[in-house]
């Protein structure tokens, strides 16, 4: 097979694309640019697709003899994926932009514009599993190291997305990639992994977002009295769950810790109360997106609302775009706007963006 391979500079994807050389394909190395004024070092392992970066990048792909090449997807980015970051938050929810990012622009931009210049699939270095049917579909199952699946965020993919991907890592540990890197002589071997939002390269969310969207003072509310109780600067600033950071004063707690319960964007509102009011076990998705076939009738499913979280056995039922699933037990903390992946075993079955999440009791 022709294969795109795409190549953020960083060791995981250095040894992908070493993987999908040594099966044989024909693969070519791509660097997405992601930012129109992209910074010429990485602050500590924050962030990602910086110019140090794109030459890591290009000299794993030099090591390996393959076609290199930088595709300038910097609008898309900014329109698909941080646009919509910036609007998510200012309604008042809580967006994922590694899903929209995977959704948007890996597995359809890059993915589309790979196949039209005459390549069969793409190649990244995401810690998942493809799986071949006898009947020669395919499924995407979680990686082998549950410190490192990432099926959560890949999710978005539909069935035929998945039909031209590859994910060489699944069946391997970070240790082993990163020993294989050193074998492989790769300078990147030991190179820190990205982590938080890649366009937010100092992880102040908050920040980030007042410098776009300006200062709104607004009511901090207690959901129990409801009296005022505090003020803040933009409610877009916070989200469901959230502890740290409502500067409350102790006399308004009664001595029990308050948390983010409510954003209402509308009247620019944060709504805090006790710990109890943030378990929900009732869960309504829009923006429905399968790995395969729509579920028929109700199905019982494990489901995760966190890259990070804990599976909860539950059953969800499609209706048209639409999901619903009910959880076995309370999860706290979860906001509009997240997503929640559904799993049948280790397989993914398809995706949701959270519209509602409340307790049914």
């Amino acid at each position: 097979m022709r294969v795109v391979a795409a190549m953020s500079g960083g060791v995981d994807s250095a040894v992908a694309a070493a993987r999908m050389l040594d099966a044989g394909h024909e693969v070519v190395g791509v660097h997405l640019a992601l930012s129109q004024s992209a910074a010429t070092l990485r602050e500590s392992a924050r962030g990602c697709c910086t110019i140090e970066d794109a030459g890591d990048a290009r000299r794993v792909a030099d090591m390996l003899g393959i076609p290199f090449y930088v595709w300038d997807m910097a609008a898309r980015f900014k329109r698909d994926v941080v646009e919509d970051f910036v609007a998510e938050y200012s309604a008042g929810r809580t967006p994922n932009p590694c899903l929209r990012c995977n959704e948007k622009i890996k597995f359809a931009a890059l993915l589309d514009k790979a196949v039209a210049l005459g390549f069969d699939a793409v190649a990244t270095g995401h810690y998942a599993q493809v799986v071949e049917r006898p009947d020669g579909g395919r499924e995407l199952h979680r990686a082998v190291d549950p410190a490192k699946d990432q099926s959560y965020v890949l999710g978005v993919l539909t069935a035929e997305q998945l039909a031209r991907s590859f994910f060489p890592l699944g069946d391997s540990t970070k240790p082993q990639v990163r020993e294989e890197a050193k074998d492989r002589g790769f300078y990147v071997a030991s190179k820190p992994d990205s982590h938080d939002i890649c366009f937010i390269a100092d992880g102040d969310t908050r920040r980030w977002l007042t410098e776009r969207l300006g200062e709104q003072p607004g009511d901090i509310v207690d959901a129990g009295s409801g009296q005022v109780v505090g003020a803040h600067a933009g409610a877009y600033g916070y989200t469901v769950g959230q502890r740290r950071g409502l500067g409350l004063p102790r006399h308004s707690q009664d001595g029990q810790p308050r948390y983010v319960v409510d954003v209402d964007a509308r009247t620019n509102t944060v709504v805090v109360g006790t710990a109890d009011l943030l378990g929900v076990n009732a869960l309504t998705g829009d923006h429905a997106r399968w790995c395969g076939p729509a579920p028929e009738g109700v199905i019982e499913v494990g489901a995760q609302v966190r890259a990070h979280g804990e599976e909860v056995p539950a059953t969800a039922w499609a209706d048209g775009d639409r999901v619903e699933v009910r959880l076995s037990e309370r999860v706290r903390g979860v906001a509009p706007g997240q997503s929640v992946v559904l799993y049948e075993g280790t397989r993914v079955v398809g995706s949701a963006t959270i519209g509602a999440a409340t307790l049914e009791r």
